[in-house]
């Protein structure tokens, strides 16, 4: 019992630590000449989603040419011995059990894509029915600017807790590398806030848009105009 107790607190720091990382990082003027400069007052502004969206670059999807998994980082990142998937599962679910090797072993989720209530127990038939969901699709992600990234680049976006939800796993598999013209949640009432944590990943990692995904988005935020971009978490 005492050592799930450390590593609980081993998670806790971990989420932290993750959080304090990336946050550092996109602030740091870290990125190449070729990136597209993207103006941040807007939106940084008034913090709503619409404004963060207008300042986007609106391009269109470039080949998928080169793009693979192993272009985002060799799976998943450790942060002293738990790594994100797990720690995202801690943070994500409810009434959550950690065994000794900072994995979760059960808990519950309640799917923000469908709005399903899903009891997660850690095992090789019942693991994928949460999934850890990429917001934007790394596929969308490889089309619309992360090629111009460095390979450390992609690999603090495929862990940033910004880009991460746990959510039911058939939803996830149906999404696959959609973005929002082609693919929101079951859940409507979701939506908002799927469109916005998708604008600010896009926004914090400068990538781009296409017209019929902004088009999307604003149909969206539409019925939600004071949409605010998530926190980093």
């Amino acid at each position: 019992m005492k050592r799930v107790h450390q590593i609980r607190r081993t998670i806790a720091a971990a989420i932290t630590l993750v959080i304090a990382a990336v946050t550092l990082y996109s602030n740091a003027d870290l990125w190449q000449p070729a990136l597209p400069q993207v103006t941040q007052q807007s939106s940084s502004a008034t913090g709503q989603a619409v404004d963060a969206l207008d300042s986007l670059a609106v391009k269109g999807r470039a080949p998928k040419t080169g793009y693979a998994r192993t272009q985002y980082g060799n799976g998943w990142q450790e942060f002293d011995g738990c790594d994100t998937r797990n720690i995202t599962l801690h943070r994500d679910l409810v009434n959550v059990a950690v065994n000794d090797k900072c994995q979760v072993t059960s808990g519950t989720l309640h799917d923000p894509y469908t709005g399903k209530t899903i009891q997660f127990k850690r095992g090789a038939g019942t693991s994928a029915d949460v999934q850890i969901d990429h917001v934007v699709a790394l596929g969308d992600t490889w089309q619309k600017g992360a090629q111009q990234l460095t390979a450390v680049e992609r690999e603090r976006l495929a862990n940033d807790p910004l880009e991460l939800l746990a959510v039911d796993g058939p939803a996830n598999q149906q999404k696959s590398d959609g973005d929002a013209a082609t693919w929101l949640p079951p859940n409507k009432a979701f939506r908002c806030q799927y469109v916005a944590r998708q604008i600010a990943v896009k926004k914090k990692y400068r990538l781009w848009v296409t017209q019929a995904e902004k088009d999307a988005m604003n149909r969206v935020l539409s019925v939600c105009p004071g949409q605010v971009l998530p926190s980093e978490r």
